[in-house]
Formats: C-alpha cells, structure tokens, sequence
C-alpha cells in the first residue's frame, strides 16, 4: 500500500511560507492607516480660515434644513505678534493699526475737552461761581472688542423723564461728532433706561424713551455734528442691557445713559447696505 505523500511547504502548508508572511498584510494596512492619520494630522494644523468658514457655513445651512444663499465674510484677525506671511496679511496688519491710531486720536481728544472742561468748572468753584458738575463724573470712555464706547450718563443729557438735549449735552455731542467726522466706522447710538417702569402720554414704556433719547443724541450729531446719516444706527434698549443690577438710586443713575459707539471695520459688514455688499 502505497504511503500518502507529505505537503510540500511550498504547497502551502500550516508551517508553510506563505502561511507564515500572512502578518505582512496587516502589517502593511497599519502602516498605511498611520501615515493617513499624520497627514490628517498635519491638514488640519495648516487651516485655511476662509475654506474653513465656508465649509462651517455650508454644514449649518444643510443640517438646518436651509440653502446657503449668503456669502458671509470671514472675520479675520491678525496676530500682530505674527510676521504677515504675504501682501495681504500685511494690508490688513496696516488697516487695523490705522483704525487704532484713530481711535485712540478720538479718546486722547475727548479726554483732553474733558479736561478742559473741568479745569473751567474748578475755576469757577474758586470765583464763588455755582461749578456745573464735572464732565469727567458725566461720561465714562472705554474700548471694547466691538469698538469704542462713549457712554453719556442721563444727568448730562436730560432733565428726568425727559428726551430733551440740555445745552451742555448739545455742545458735548457736537464737539464729539466734530472727532468722529473723519473716522470712517459705522457708529451706534444706544439708549438705556433704570427698571423703574414709565408709562405716559409721550412714552408708554421705556423703550420708547431710550429710543428717543438716542435719536435725539443722533440727531446733534448729523445736523451740528455733521457726521453722515448713513453711518449712524440709533438702538433702544430700554432697561434690558444694564451696567449693573439695578439695586438702588446709585446703580439706577449708572444704567440710564446714552453709549456713542464707534463699531470696528470689521463689523462694516452687518452695517452696510445690502445694495453694496
């Protein structure tokens, strides 16, 4: 009886060859997954910002169900401690820091008329003259993210319940539109009010007097100001965007104010006419 015969090794055998180098392939897809990892990787740490806005745009409008039909700007903000990495890069490093030089050219000459207008009221108090209250107790000047702030308290402004600009306040907001001539942002006027409630003949409410108060500010400051109407916006807050709780006389004197905003470039965006965009 003749014997079976022996697998060849070759022949693919349990110890055989190929058996044995099967490890290579996983070996190999591993490898290969890695390296896809690490140039994912490194993608995503060289982002482009405007592919990367258009993309975040384009996923919230197909999640929401919506089409995408407006091209939304990309906020863009340079490091000024970054080296411009081209021409553009460097335009727009040069456009902020003349923004800035202008803004900080409004603060530096509203400070300086403050000053001065409080050296006149020291003076006065020297004289036996009843002083007008310090302007520099009136108005509180601050920059924020969004741009600078000119905050007007309502003493300065107004008698009590009233919309009417004192003449004080005229010369102040005219002085102030006279700086902001040359400045080429979009500005918002916002008025502001205390919790205490109002209801009258002339305002039922205290969004209508934080809206008229704020367009009377707005209207100094285009028709004695001469600031162009298309760059001022006029908002009415009413008692709902408060400095402070209002807990007493004190905090409700700080909330009832008129805020002179002189917005950053980079809202230009949100204010300009759709027809220009």
């Amino acid at each position: 009886m003749a014997k079976p015969k022996k697998k060849n090794k070759a022949e693919g055998g349990v110890g055989g060859g190929a058996g044995m180098e099967r490890w290579l392939l996983s070996y190999a897809d591993f490898i290969t997954l890695l390296m896809v990892f690490f140039v994912i990787l490194y993608s995503m740490s060289q982002v482009d910002m405007n592919k990367y806005a258009q993309m975040a745009n384009a996923l919230s409008m197909v999640f929401s169900g919506q089409e995408s039909v407006l091209d939304f700007p990309t906020i863009v903000r340079p490091d000024d401690t970054q080296q411009p990495q081209d021409a553009d890069s460097e335009s727009i490093l040069n456009e902020i820091r003349q923004e800035q030089a202008q803004i900080n050219s409004v603060m530096e000459s509203i400070s300086q008329y403050i000053e001065n207008e409080d050296s006149q009221s020291s003076e006065q108090q020297q004289t036996g003259v009843l002083p007008l209250p310090k302007l520099s107790d009136e108005i509180i000047i601050y920059q924020q993210e969004r741009g600078l702030v000119i905050s007007l308290k309502d003493n300065l402004l107004f008698e009590s319940g009233s919309d009417q600009l004192t003449s004080r306040a005229r010369n102040l907001i005219i002085q102030v539109g006279s700086l902001l001539v040359d400045v080429p942002n979009f500005i918002r006027v916002e008025g502001h009010t205390d919790n205490l409630p109002i209801n009258n003949a002339r305002f039922p409410s205290n969004w209508e007097l934080s809206v008229l108060r704020a367009t009377n500010v707005v209207h100094v400051l285009n028709e004695d100001g001469l600031v162009p109407a298309e760059r001022i916006s006029v908002i009415g807050y009413g008692e709902y965007r408060p400095l402070v709780p209002n807990e007493d006389s004190l905090t409700r004197s700080m909330n009832r104010r008129v805020d002179i905003v002189i917005l950053k470039a980079k809202y230009d965006y949100f204010e300009t006419p759709a027809a220009n965009v």
